[in-house]
């Protein structure tokens, strides 16, 4: 639930998770008797409407291909951090870290500190290098040296395939929490999502995507901060307070301020930090944030700012579900049989209303809807990149496209992936979709990572090693997570799981690894020489800068 969230639908839908495998179905009903939210209706309107002004100045300025993919490389530093932090702070991070704090305690943090420490590995090892080496997609730096045909094709699949198992997430969080902000039918929220997703990409392009998550993120953070305060005032601002009134309050009592509650097998567990930190590190809307800015320092700035601003939305992350222990779960306006109406996810929702009254429930209703349109919309604009840029560029036309069918292709690619993801948001309505949206996770952080990180660091990787190990990274991620107790038990409904671990991501991206390895270093081809020698010069080129895309100048 978010627009990946940039933490992530994981996470919220992972507060899903608990009541819906206690009750042994499908999704809570959420809003059968939903009251119209005419505050935040109208609060979403006035950000639809700007939001749409922003896409037609942006078409106005989007003239090239550079425009449409990377905003013309034009964007600072400190819009690019902020749009990043946007990226991240989505709805799953919002209402899914608070709603797993309010219900888990401290073992809800697990989610937030294992997204927020993949910013570290960005920072250090890609940011730089990722800019001085691309283009517009993550897939320009792993061809440089590698064959760009085949290398091209694996990152174009592993993008679609993240994009889309995220979209699903994202389209069936928007349609659920609808009905619970707005009284409104799903089909009515998710078309409205599909419909204005494709109007910000495919007129705007990254310039309107980037400016609808700076002021996204502007937003979030405010309405957080204020929301934080409120509740801290109610206790003083004395965490001491806080945290003895919760476990005061909560069933669990002393167990909510302890580890163990929601991971207690140590394999799982490092196995969910593998997916959220090398994950992190492998979404591709993520990784084409970095050729936004004109050079690798505004890359870094870039990182450095994000990570500082969602280390401090955390932070009122868990004043947030502490605080809707105290306030919300003794409100019996919130409660239906004992359980949170509209599940764990509305804790911050219903805490807003009960700290602050309809007024500011309205703004932040309408907030946590609007994360939603501002991550599919750059979900949308990855996937349509790789088809119109990797695929159709470079590959079908091998690098002799003309721009302007370029970009046309990109657009159609939009519409497509809008339907789509309309389509699956109907298709998967009521359903427990977590193990799309880990699986999602787990693919990024087998086959995206792997081949990124070893083309920039390792000499010896080959195009066969980078496409074997890759396609056995996808794979053996899939093949895990369909055998494994989510799908194979909760889903398909068999006694026992053939593989005993609900997240596959530490198994499939060893196997990326160890295969790409031993293919790349058993390479004795002419082909293999070459791209070992090519290393020297994109070492240069990726340190340097020297030959690097600049920043278009209107």
């Amino acid at each position: 639930m978010s627009r990946a969230g940039p933490l992530f639908v994981t996470i919220a839908w992972a507060s899903w998770a608990d009541p819906v495998r206690a009750a042994g179905g499908g999704l809570p009903e959420v809003a059968a008797d939903a009251p119209l939210n005419l505050p935040a209706i109208g609060m979403f309107l006035v950000f639809v409407v700007a939001t749409l002004v922003i896409t037609w100045w942006a078409a106005n300025r989007t003239r090239t291909a550079s425009d449409y993919y990377a905003a013309g490389g034009g964007i600072s530093g400190g819009q690019n951090g902020l749009a990043i932090a946007g990226d991240f702070m989505s709805a799953a991070s919002f209402l899914g870290v608070s709603g797993l704090v309010y219900s888990s305690g401290y073992d809800g943090l697990i989610y937030s500190i294992g997204g927020l420490a993949g910013w570290p590995l960005v920072l250090f090892l890609l940011a730089e290098r990722l800019r001085n080496l691309g283009r517009y997609t993550f897939a320009d730096a792993v061809s440089y040296r590698l064959g760009i045909l085949p290398v091209r094709t694996l990152a174009a699949c592993g993008t679609l395939v993240v994009v889309l198992l995220y979209l699903i997430g994202q389209m069936v969080g928007a349609g659920t929490l609808i009905q619970v902000l707005f009284g409104l039918p799903y089909e009515a929220a998710v078309i409205l999502v599909g419909v204005l997703m494709v109007l910000y990409v495919s007129f705007g392009g990254m310039i309107a995507t980037t400016w609808v998550q700076i002021i996204k993120a502007a937003l979030l953070l405010f309405g957080s901060t204020v929301l934080a305060l409120v509740v801290m005032y109610r206790f003083g601002f004395s965490f001491e307070r806080m945290f003895s009134e919760a476990v005061a309050a909560h069933p669990k009592g002393m167990a909510v301020m302890a580890p163990g509650g929601l991971v207690s097998d140590p394999v799982s567990a490092l196995s969910l930090g593998v997916a959220l930190l090398f994950g992190t590190a492998g979404l591709p809307h993520v990784l084409m944030r970095f050729f936004t800015v004109p050079d690798a320092r505004a890359a870094r700035k870039s990182v450095f700012i994000a990570t500082g601003l969602i280390g401090y939305f955390y932070l009122l992350t868990v004043i947030m579900g502490f605080g809707a222990i105290v306030i919300v779960s003794q409100d019996a306006r919130f409660l239906v049989d004992g359980a949170l109406r509209g599940g764990n996810n509305m804790a911050a929702i219903h805490l807003a209303q009960a700290s602050a009254g309809d007024l500011f429930l309205g703004f932040i209703s309408a907030v946590a809807f609007a994360t939603i349109l501002a991550v599919v919309s750059g979900l949308t604009l990855s996937g349509a990149s790789a088809i119109s840029h990797d695929l159709y560029a470079s590959v079908i036309r091998r690098g002799d496209a003309p721009e302007g069918d370029v970009m046309r292709i990109s657009r159609v690619a939009s519409v497509v992936l809008g339907v789509l993801a309309v389509a699956l948001g109907m298709a998967f309505e009521g359903q427990n979709v977590a193990f799309m949206v880990l699986l999602a996770f787990a693919v990024a952080a087998s086959v995206n990572f792997p081949i990124l990180i070893l083309s920039m660091y390792w000499r010896r990787l080959t195009t066969r090693g980078a496409v074997v190990g890759g396609a056995t990274g996808l794979l053996s991620a899939v093949v895990l997570m369909v055998l494994g107790p989510t799908v194979w038990v909760e889903v398909l409904g068999n006694a026992e799981p053939v593989f005993p671990y609900r997240y596959p991501a530490l198994f499939s991206m060893l196997a990326a690894f160890a295969v790409t390895a031993v293919v790349s270093l058993t390479d004795r081809s002419a082909r293999a020489r070459a791209e070992m020698a090519a290393f020297e010069a994109q070492y240069v080129r990726a340190i340097t800068g020297m030959g690097a895309a600049a920043a278009a100048r209107h």
